[in-house]
């Protein structure tokens, strides 16, 4: 027995690479990458809100790994981080400085993977204008967000990662608020500053909702 080490004096072995725990940063890779697939055919809307939900709960490599595991592989030496590298490229080319919408009456509508400008100006006179950020492409830190509702509704959808500061709104006669999500230790990927008037209407920012299916089994909603 001389010269042998015994078990209980043994060193702990480090924990192998996939068991790791993972940041917010690779959560947010994961993320980017099923967004990608979803806007190019590869996953469905489902497929994508699960895999959406399980990234953003992932706590080791392992986890964040089977959700691309059946999604093609980007070339070795760019990795994930690569890929949001590359979308972040086109947004900076592809966004406007000033987008502008105005709604008299009916409907407007910006979602999906739509390129956020630096700069909006939105004027609802009578009707309904909604701005969906949970799968919008940010191409910058801050969105100058100015508004004047007359009478009708202005929606912002957000997604955790998202601030909205409407300290510089004046409110007439209507209403003004925001919801919080539940996950506020994600990093600051969106500063919204909001500023303008609401006359008679109402502006709200909140995270989606759940779907009839979640609210009947009691599950959160998607970035809850």
């Amino acid at each position: 027995m001389t010269g042998e080490v015994s078990p209980v004096n043994r060193p702990a072995e480090p924990p192998a690479q996939a068991e790791l725990r993972a940041s917010h940063t690779d959560r947010d890779r994961v993320v980017e990458l099923l967004r990608v697939a979803a806007g190019d055919g590869r996953l469905t809307a489902d497929e994508l809100d699960e895999r959406l939900e399980a990234a953003l709960t992932a706590r080791t490599y392992s986890e964040l790994a089977v959700l691309t595991t059946d999604l093609p592989e980007t070339p070795p030496s760019a990795g994930l981080a690569g890929q949001a590298a590359g979308l972040a490229g086109l947004a900076q080319e592809g966004a406007k400085e000033l987008v502008k919408i105005d709604c008299a009456s009916g409907s407007a509508k910006r979602e999906g993977q739509w390129l956020v400008p630096r700069r909006m100006e939105v004027n609802v006179a009578s009707g309904n204008v909604k701005l969906d950020l949970t799968q919008a492409v940010i191409s910058s830190p801050t969105l100058q967000l100015d508004i004047d509702v007359h009478s009708g509704n202005l929606l912002l959808v957000t997604r955790p990662g998202i601030v909205v500061d409407t300290d510089d709104v004046a409110v007439r006669s209507g209403n003004v608020g925001v919801k919080l999500h539940r996950r506020r230790s994600v990093p600051v990927a969106l500063r919204v500053q909001v500023s303008g008037r609401v006359a008679s209407g109402n502006f709200k920012a909140r995270p989606p909702r759940r779907t009839f299916l979640q609210w009947l089994l009691r599950q959160p909603g998607r970035y809850a």
